[in-house]
């Protein structure tokens, strides 16, 4: 799989990852009320915690399946 993460795509990636994985480290220890609904607290938490990882590890990685599928590349191309 080539890289298509890049630039503010990333920067995003990482800023919103790290937001998210706080976010659900602080509402699974009870700090915070991250329910919604019948959601339980522990279990939002932990996926907030989930979906932060995915964020934070497409962005290391410069690669993302769902880009992939839809055709999306926001690097810019390597100049030779």
């Amino acid at each position: 799989m080539e890289t298509n993460v890049g630039g503010y795509d990333r920067t995003g990636r990482f800023i919103v990852g790290t937001i998210l994985v706080g976010v659900g480290v602080v509402g699974y220890a009870g700090l915070l009320r991250v329910a919604v609904g019948p959601v339980p607290q522990a279990l939002m938490a932990l996926i907030l915690v989930l979906i932060g990882a995915v964020l934070l590890v497409t962005g290391l990685t410069q690669k993302c399946p769902i880009n992939s599928v839809f055709g999306v590349n926001t690097c810019k191309p390597r100049s030779r």
